[in-house]
């Protein structure tokens, strides 16, 4: 029976533990001095906008760790003796391993701005930045964002739920467009400006200025503005939380660097989740992918291997989702912010600007690469199973609503969409009988 030691209580190195228990009688700790038990962190912003309560974001209730035989110690790791195989936790205890998995996820990132520690300053990742953004909202006057990813667009969303005017700073000509097209990048900034956030594109954060009490009183631009507030939120991406490994001897880069079995350089010590890397990325994936479900999937195979049965890391097609304030968002395969030399684009907008589809396709086989949503929900099983089937832009246009998730709830776009790509393409394609046998078949 070996000692399996988990550093993270996130999705990765829970799930990681569950799947350990399943199959193996191994004795298992997890070490977090986040919180207590495991928490969903994408709902964090839910609590603060008082949808729910913070025990509402736990997936299991507190006896569920006892009875499955997973211990938890409430501490950080500050290093790693990889020689005799042990942990300092910042209580001064050690703790011994046979196997080590480390799950420590992201930190927030911070560039040397000054005043970058001041009071009501905060990224927006975990718990403790809950409470930090919890505590200054309460007076605050006007907050600013610095930043224009996801989490900053959370952010804003859950001040502004508070009637707390936001200031948001992005480097970018556009929002996200580092990630998306250019239509649905100016969607998205009509969409923020809509509701009433004050979006500063091409802006740079230079200096956050202090009060007589050390709290953020003000930021500086390189425009030369300077712009009051009592509170500010660092969302310009996220990090590794590797530093406590550093004299470790595992091989590090951005983060902990791991081959398709998720295997450090170091015998019996893996990485999953946030903090992982691989050597080279698999396929058109980054070799850091900070996203919930791969790391829940790591945590499934680092599981296998460590029970006997070594699996390589496949994490399948990529897709993702997230939402943009009230508008959803999904995306199926591979759809760059520019098309590459071999890729043609389908756009469709509806003319309230809010929902739109953008494909993406090989000019020459047709095979479709990958498509965009906003505002319409679509079916991942679907759209994996016509990704691993090659088929053409055709197909998958015809038979979209087979891939439509609310039929019911949602008014029908596809013939809509179709006449517009008939249009442009000078084709005649026509919608197919919705197949319940055959969205059945892909179950």
């Amino acid at each position: 029976m070996k000692n399996v030691i988990i550093i993270g209580n996130g999705i990765a190195g829970v799930t990681a533990a569950r799947h350990i228990r399943k199959n193996s009688d191994h004795k298992i700790t997890i070490i977090s001095g986040e919180t207590d038990y495991f928490f969903s962190r994408t709902a964090l912003m839910y609590v603060f906008m008082g949808h729910m309560k913070f025990e509402h974001t736990q997936p299991y209730e507190n006896w569920f760790w006892k009875k499955n035989r997973i211990d938890l110690v409430k501490a950080f790791v500050k290093s790693v003796d990889t020689t005799n195989k042990t942990l300092l936790l910042d209580n001064n205890t050690t703790i011994v391993y046979d196997d080590l998995i480390i799950a420590t996820g992201s930190t927030p990132n911070k560039f040397g701005w000054p005043g970058q520690d001041l009071k009501a300053v905060t990224g927006m990742y975990s718990r403790q930045d809950l409470d930090t953004i919890t505590e200054y909202a309460k007076d605050c006057k006007r907050a600013v964002i610095v930043g224009g990813g996801l989490i900053g667009i959370e952010m804003a969303e859950m001040l502004a739920s508070k009637n707390i005017p936001v200031t948001f700073l992005v480097r970018e000509k556009s929002f996200w467009n580092g990630v998306l097209p250019a239509q649905e990048s100016e969607m998205i900034n009509r969409h923020i400006r809509e509701h009433h956030i004050d979006l500063r594109l091409e802006t740079n954060l230079v200096e956050i200025l202090s009060d007589e009490n050390g709290r953020a009183k003000a930021v500086v631009t390189d425009k030369g503005e300077t712009i009051e507030c009592n509170l500010v939120g660092l969302t310009a991406g996220v990090s590794p939380n590797i530093n406590f490994l550093k004299e470790s001897g595992i091989e590090l880069g951005r983060g902990v660097l791991v081959n398709r079995h998720l295997e450090t350089n170091i015998p019996n010590v893996y990485a999953i989740g946030d903090c992982a890397q691989q050597h080279q990325g698999i396929g058109e994936r980054r070799p850091i992918e900070a996203v919930w479900y791969t790391g829940r999937m790591m945590g499934e195979t680092v599981a296998r291997t460590i029970c006997g049965v070594p699996t390589e890391y496949q994490p399948g097609h990529w897709f993702n989702s997230a939402k943009f304030l009230d508008i959803e968002y999904q995306t199926y395969g591979w759809i760059w912010a520019q098309p590459r030399e071999n890729e043609a684009r389908f756009y469709w907008e509806h003319k309230d600007g809010k929902i739109c589809v953008h494909f993406n396709y090989d000019k020459i086989s047709r095979k479709f690469i990958g498509l965009n949503t906003f505002g319409i929900r679509l079916r991942h099983k679907v759209f994996d199973k016509w990704l691993t089937d090659e088929r053409s832009v055709e197909y998958v246009l015809e038979h979209l609503k087979d891939a439509n998730f609310d039929p019911e709830f949602y008014k029908q776009y596809e013939a809509e969409i179709l006449q517009k790509f008939n249009q442009e393409n000078n084709t005649q394609l026509v919608p197919k009988k919705k197949s319940w046998k055959r969205i059945l078949n892909l179950a």
